[in-house]
């Protein structure tokens, strides 16, 4: 088979992956700071073993490398918390709707790192979102679980767009695999004092232990190591645009799987934050063209 379209069903086949990581959260019967140390400590030890079987190690090049390292853990921490508060405030359908308004918010927060400036379809796209998450929001109450998991979620898109522009900008020299090592290991040390005696202890079913260890070996440190072979022949383009693929996966796995049925706000609402992220998805890719 011709490698860039093997490189695809990679692909494919790692955004299905990703997007089945959203129904651990209703899967194990813990908290998401539980659930996100011990999907952080399994893809660590998983991704450290296929940096060192490629021949690498995980010395960085230099001290502000290690500080950028300890930033972006940070961050990702908080994100992998909230990621997973979203959804069990709310459903998977919401959680991960809310997540994909990502590719606006980072489109909108680009110019505090970048020399770029808005444009009014970003603007414009920026609506489009919020509309969408308004018909989500089935009120504007906290007390209600649906709108509290859609700010949380929100705020999750919000630090995982700055994630990825931090990541870009300061620590794109690294592959994939070595990058998401370092932001693991430093996940576990930052959530480790929250994390509940019986996760710490393992002092929990078996059948949960299994669901942590599949959720950080399979469907993280697979995903991610898929994600670093297939952009060899692919563009970023093409894994961008695959990659909004991931919310109708999720939907579609929280149907089958966990009987979640979304309501027509839900879908209608969904349909135009997807919509939004593939737009800007496919502008950025012509904006970057041109420079």
């Amino acid at each position: 088979m011709d490698p860039v379209n093997r490189s695809l069903i990679n692909l494919h086949i790692t955004v299905m992956i990703l997007g089945g990581t959203a129904l651990f959260s209703k899967l194990i019967p813990l908290s998401a700071i539980d659930i996100t140390f011990g999907r952080s400590l399994t893809a660590f030890l998983c991704l450290t073993f296929v940096v060192y079987i490629s021949g690498q190690t995980l010395a960085l090049q230099n001290k502000r490398d290690y500080l950028v390292a300890i930033m972006l853990g940070i961050i990702m921490a908080a994100h992998w918390v909230t990621y997973f508060m979203s959804m069990q405030y709310a459903s998977v359908s919401v959680g991960i709707i809310a997540l994909f308004t990502f590719p606006v918010i980072t489109v909108l927060l680009e110019p505090l790192f970048e020399n770029t400036q808005l444009a009014w379809q970003d603007v414009f796209s920026a609506l489009v979102v919020l509309f969408g998450i308004y018909l989500i929001v089935p009120s504007t109450s906290l007390q209600d679980n649906v709108t509290l998991g859609v700010i949380i979620g929100v705020l999750s898109a919000i630090l995982y767009s700055l994630r990825n522009l931090i990541h870009r900008k300061h620590f794109s020299n690294y592959s994939g695999v070595k990058a998401m090592a370092w932001q693991t290991m430093i996940v576990c040390p930052c959530i480790i004092f929250f994390v509940s005696e019986e996760a710490l202890t393992f002092n929990i079913s078996l059948q949960t232990i299994l669901l942590l260890l599949l959720l950080g070996s399979v469907f993280t440190a697979l995903p991610h190591s898929l994600i670093a072979s297939s952009l060899k022949h692919l563009r970023p383009k093409t894994f961008a645009l695959v990659s909004c693929m991931q919310p109708l996966y999720g939907v579609v796995f929280a149907i089958i799987i966990l009987k979640e049925a979304p309501t027509w706000q839900t879908f209608l609402g969904g349909t135009l934050v997807i919509s939004a992220a593939i737009y800007e998805t496919v502008k950025t890719h012509k904006d970057r063209k041109r420079q």
